[in-house]
């Protein structure tokens, strides 16, 4: 199949189009400054409220009446722009296909030789976050703001979390002393000037501020790499072993220095050793790897003994350690005996995070600098997913359907369905479902290991039950003609695998409310497995809600995503910060019901696999399952994580 690269067959269509945009920005752009400004979040309230002067309101007195004046003279130009612009809309195309050409050795096609459908099997890692990245005005009404600074923050929080290294936690407790899942958080690997990895020594006590230094070609000075890092694009599937424990009487060990030349940069060298929520940030702060804020203190010893037995921390000093800094090791919780994966909040996105699926990313110029700085760590993009005007649907679109695809893996089919039953604000904007293909590997006999991943954004407004369940049931018959029209295996003469088969996005429904019970119940969660979900209405013990309460963004205990992550361990702060069903009682607001509330708040966020059309010599479970907090303060929504780790039946039995 044929990407697309550009939204026009032809440069003079794009040309064309880039006039009627450049025709209608100028009062876009007035309109949405101008009621921006009349739509205070709570953290710009605060602001005024300690600003004895009220420059902010005298500011916006003023530039009022210009805005205005400009508006009205820019109305002309963009009326004529308006109607060129929707007349091209017939010929756009649903998406932009983007490839970073110059990835190196660590690219989608060198990942592709790293699994050949035998062995122990291969784990694949998704994760899926609705960003509001809507034009500044209507952001607002979510209690967020600066949708551009927003976008370029959230692309370097993400990027720096998954380019992590991926560790091994062991557990040094008298009932459990084996060895967990592999985990998504990283810790110090010094490295020596010469770029040969070191030893690691015994024991690292880590401080809240730390350095970070991602592997991304050409922002090594952005991202503080070290001069003798290498440069050869190393697997990012590497992973060093790690054993936690405390000494007796709580007390961790004095750190331990590490190796002449390979340092790391944890706040021993003279920086801050943490930072309040009021401190001003640098790009990527307040969550970004390279964040005084984004750590707690934790106790790390690094287990050097490359067959994971007991030798002492320098009898193997050629791990293959790939990272230049320290982050916190948390052990992953799992609360039920019988429970089959690990599972976690966590402040970070997933080390070696393979494919990641967004909701409204409506804002071009955002989604361009959200692309930008994710393809620091993901080659393949797809964004601006959608129609405009009344092509492909019922009603008219202004907004495309924000949803946004970022893949390490190459992506060989691509299709898009507009939702046509939308109504009222949903309308819009052309919500819908994003479906792919990717190739995750080549079998010994030259058959291609495939998966299929579905992406969707469904109807918003509460009482429309009926509207979700029908987009369910187009999301399932759309999937299935995709399946059908992109297989190129028969039954006897198989060309290809399918590894796996993941649904996810934002259902705007939860599986707790009494007012969702049709959508709990729908077929799709009979065919597809949810991590998180026991039945109809009824949750796991350790399921969180996704939904943040957006009048508390950003106080000052979740305001960074380590005050995040320890308020949503407890049950008092998810009641406190997490939004609840909405009661239809009077006088039943949140605020004032929460006492009453059982659960953990509304999980709306999904991320479902299936079993159905997978080869049939293998199978795919869950191996760990998180909630993410490192986007504290950029969106009303908690990110979710999971892993599946797909191996060959026998093997497992």
């Amino acid at each position: 199949m044929v990407l697309y690269t550009t939204p026009f067959p032809n440069s003079c269509l794009s040309a064309l189009h880039a006039v009627s945009w450049a025709l209608i920005f100028p009062c876009y752009w007035l309109a949405d400054r101008l009621l921006a400004s009349f739509i205070p979040t709570t953290y710009e309230k605060r602001q005024r409220a300690d600003d004895p002067c009220y420059l902010q309101l005298l500011c916006t007195v003023l530039f009022t009446p210009v805005y205005l004046a400009l508006l009205v003279a820019s109305l002309p130009f963009a009326l004529l722009g308006f109607l060129l612009w929707s007349t091209l809309q017939s010929a756009r195309r649903p998406y932009i296909y983007s490839r970073l050409e110059d990835k190196g050795p660590a690219g989608g096609a060198a990942l592709l030789s790293e699994w050949k459908g035998t062995g122990p099997g291969k784990s694949f890692c998704f994760a899926t976050a609705n960003l509001c990245l809507l034009p500044d005005s209507l952001a607002r009404l979510n209690n967020v703001f600066n949708t551009q600074a927003r976008a370029k923050e959230i692309g370097q929080r993400i990027r720096n979390g998954a380019s992590r290294p991926q560790i091994k936690i062991y557990i040094d407790s008298p009932t459990n002393t084996s060895i967990s899942a592999a985990s998504f958080s990283s810790l110090v690997s010094p490295q020596g000037s010469d770029g040969v990895a070191r030893a690691v020594p015994g024991s690292i006590k880590r401080t809240a501020s730390v350095e970070y230094g991602g592997r991304h070609p050409g922002d090594e000075a952005a991202n503080g790499l070290a001069s003798g890092d290498p440069a050869d694009g190393s697997s990012l599937e590497d992973a060093c072993i790690v054993r936690i424990g405390g000494d007796e009487g709580g007390r961790p060990p004095e750190a331990v220095d590490p190796p002449a030349g390979g340092q790391a940069r944890n706040g021993a060298g003279g920086g801050p050793r943490g930072q309040t929520p009021n401190q001003s940030q640098r790009d990527g702060d307040s969550g970004s790897l390279g964040s005084p804020s984004a750590s707690r203190e934790s106790l790390v010893k690094a287990r050097a003994g490359a067959d994971g037995g007991g030798g002492e921390p320098g009898a193997n000093s050629k791990l293959p350690y790939k990272a230049s800094v320290a982050k916190k090791a948390a052990v992953r919780r799992r609360r039920h005996p019988d429970e089959a994966f690990d599972h976690e909040v966590s402040a970070f996105f997933p080390a070696n995070l393979d494919f990641l699926c967004l909701q409204e990313v409506f804002d071009k110029r955002a989604a361009a600098k959200l692309k930008d700085q994710l393809h620091g760590y993901f080659e393949y993009i797809l964004y601006d997913v959608g129609v405009y005007g009344c092509h492909g649907c019922c009603s008219f679109k202004c907004l495309n359907s924000g949803l946004f695809f970022a893949s390490r893996y190459p992506i060989m089919d691509v299709a898009y369905h507009c939702y046509p039953n939308g109504r009222s604000s949903d309308s819009l904007a052309s919500k819908g479902a994003l479906y792919l293909k990717v190739q995750v590997g080549n079998t010994p006999h030259d058959q291609r290991i495939v998966g299929y991943i579905s992406c969707t954004h469904l109807h918003a407004l509460p009482e429309d039950s009926d509207i979700r369940c029908e987009q369910l049931n187009m999301l399932q018959d759309w999937l299935a003609d995709f399946r059908k029209s992109t297989s190129s295996s028969s039954a006897a003469n198989p060309e290809e695998l399918v590894a796996f088969d993941v649904v996810c996005g934002d259902f705007n429904f939860d599986n707790c409310s009494s007012d969702d019970k049709l959508e709990q119940q729908h077929s799709l969660f009979t065919r597809y497995k949810d991590p998180c979900r026991l039945g109809p209405g009824e949750e796991k013990l350790w399921a969180i809600g996704t939904l943040l309460d957006k009048d508390g963004l950003y106080d000052e205990e979740v305001c960074t995503p380590d005050n995040l992550q320890k308020v949503l361990e407890s049950e008092e702060g998810r009641r406190e910060y997490l939004a609840f069903p909405t009661s239809k009682s009077p006088g039943g607001g949140q605020k004032g019901r929460k006492e009453l509330l059982k659960g953990n708040g509304r999980r709306i966020d999904y991320m479902l696999h299936g079993e159905e059309g997978l080869c049939p010599d293998w199978k795919a479970e869950v191996e760990e399952f998180s909630f993410i907090t490192q986007l504290s303060g950029l969106t009303d929504h908690l990110p979710v994580a999971m892993r599946l780790m797909v191996s060959a039946g026998e093997e497992e039995a």
